[in-house]
């Protein structure tokens, strides 16, 4: 249900808000232990208040989380009252409310439920809360008794397990789940469509909004169909490796707003935060406007995802993520031939970060479907994880050729079912000087299959294209190491310094 009520919400303040700082932006104050100088509350603050002061002019809100601060007892709460308080010092400094969300997951019932209620908004004074909605509507009444302050009901969460039961179908009486649900023909009432369903029929006083994650943009476009009016908090943008247009694209409301998209680590963890917020604020503003525009009748286009400040389309996600993982990493390193780097790339530690290895599976796909063959054939060992990622994500069949020949058993050089005749795509997770690739091309045309093309995620541009474009092979890579270093440079993401040392070594080697 619409709230058309005439007194101040929670989300006509948050409304106000947006407009006027012109964004969507939550990030979320998240002080992990590894980020802090040491484990305490005062570290936790001062944590928080730095990405306050920094980010303040780019949010729509700020979002604490209640757990990071809570392990340090009753310093902890001081702690987070203080960032409470220093936020809106900020505000008062730009002449704008910025609303604080606090991230606690609260569930419980009567007495219990009251007392959370009155520790978040009159202890700690903030403006809304994230809730279970799972012990029903008893359990959020004394959150909703708070007229002026808002709750974000769990509906559809980022996490991998959250379908175990966020997904289990439901049946319900007729009447309850409204026409404009919205499923695909066929397709059976999932629990977190019913959970937005009864939220938007609750919403009598304009106060409940939900959560819903980023990661399955599937999910977010029928929890925005099961409840049009409400305002979602979108968390698993970056390094959860949801992707900020395709959410936006997903679940913004016809009036272009409706979304805060919550991004924590991503900011929290760059060198320069302030310039990532203000990165992310326009970011969001321009597909948001773009989006406007659609509605009016007016075509966005396919250049809205390909464009320089859409800073979280896939690109960016692999950008970011694969930093944040440690997959690519900066300092002095020792590689193989004895050469001193300054750069380091191990995508071997994908195998530790599945989100990030699906979404690089995923942005090999629009390269594979152009080309043609009939299995993939991943290269040990780095390659492997992601040639199986691509395979179930794809459906294509695969194979390895071993580096090592068993003397057992089969005595196989090759792993998997072919035939001979068939053409196969090397998938490879980096390219070099294209040594090893030629090394597995052998032993597949020896087997007497057909190679023509070889995909890899980072092309070093280091001569392997021009290597294999000399035998006859054509090299695909989802990025180059030229486009990262723009990137991360661009963003802030890695010290000019590092970045300078990096491509100098790149171009003597």
């Amino acid at each position: 249900m619409l709230y058309t009520g005439g007194m101040e919400t929670f989300f006509t303040f948050l409304e106000r808000r947006v407009d006027d700082c012109s964004s969507l932006l939550c990030i979320g104050l998240d002080p992990h232990p590894s980020d802090l100088p040491a484990p305490t509350a005062d570290a936790a603050r001062d944590f928080c208040l730095r990405l306050v002061k920094l980010t303040a002019p780019y949010v729509a809100a700020f979002k604490p989380n209640a757990a990071f601060f809570e392990v340090f007892g009753a310093a902890g709460w001081d702690a987070l009252k203080q960032v409470i308080e220093a936020v809106a010092e900020e505000s008062a400094g730009l002449g704008s409310t910025i609303p604080v969300i606090l991230d606690a997951k609260r569930g419980d019932i009567a007495s219990t439920a009251e007392a959370y209620a009155k520790s978040a908004f009159e202890n700690l004074g903030v403006h809304a809360i994230t809730l279970s909605p799972y012990l029903g509507k008893d359990s959020i009444d004394p959150f909703l008794a708070y007229k002026e302050k808002g709750v974000f009901l769990l509906c559809k969460t980022s996490n991998p397990g959250a379908g175990d039961l966020q997904d289990i179908p439901v049946s319900v009486g007729a009447g309850l789940v409204p026409a404009q649900a919205g499923r695909p023909q066929g397709s059976p009432l999932r629990l977190y469509e019913y959970v937005a369903c009864l939220a938007q029929q609750w919403n009598t006083g304009g106060n409940i909004g939900l959560v819903v994650g980023a990661t399955q943009p599937e999910a977010l476009a029928r929890v925005r169909a099961a409840a049009p009016d409400l305002w979602f908090l979108v968390p698993g943008v970056g390094a959860q490796g949801g992707d900020l247009a395709t959410a936006l694209q997903s679940a913004l409301r016809p009036d272009g707003k409706g979304m805060l998209v919550n991004v924590s680590r991503a900011i929290s963890r760059a060198e320069n935060p302030k310039l990532i917020a203000a990165k992310l604020r326009d970011a969001m503003l321009k597909i948001r406007e773009s989006r406007l525009e659609s509605s009016k009748g007016k075509p966005v286009g396919e250049k809205l995802l390909e464009s320089e400040t859409n800073l979280y389309s896939l690109f960016s996600t692999l950008a970011d993520g694969l930093l944040e993982a440690g997959c690519i990493k900066f300092g002095e390193f020792t590689l193989k031939s004895g050469l001193q780097s300054p750069i380091y790339i191990d995508l071997r530690q994908l195998v530790s970060h599945p989100s990030l290895l699906a979404k690089v599976a995923e942005a090999y796909l629009p390269i594979l479907r152009k080309l043609e063959f009939s299995r993939l054939a991943g290269l040990p060992y780095a390659a492997i994880p992601i040639a199986t990622a691509i395979s179930l994500r794809g459906n294509f069949p695969m194979i390895y050729p071993r580096k090592e020949v068993k003397s057992y058993g089969t005595k196989a050089e090759i792993e998997g079912a072919y035939e001979a005749g068939e053409m196969v795509v090397v998938i490879d997770d980096l390219a070099t000087t294209g040594g090893s690739k030629f090394e597995a091309i052998e032993k597949l045309t020896a087997a007497g299959l057909i190679v023509k093309d070889v995909v890899v995620l980072i092309d070093r541009q280091s001569g392997a294209k021009q290597a294999l474009a000399e035998a006859g092979f054509r090299l695909h890579a989802v990025l180059t190491i030229t486009e990262l270093l723009d990137y991360w440079e661009k963003t802030g993401m890695v010290d000019v310094a590092k970045i300078s040392a990096t491509r100098s070594f790149l171009a003597q080697n």
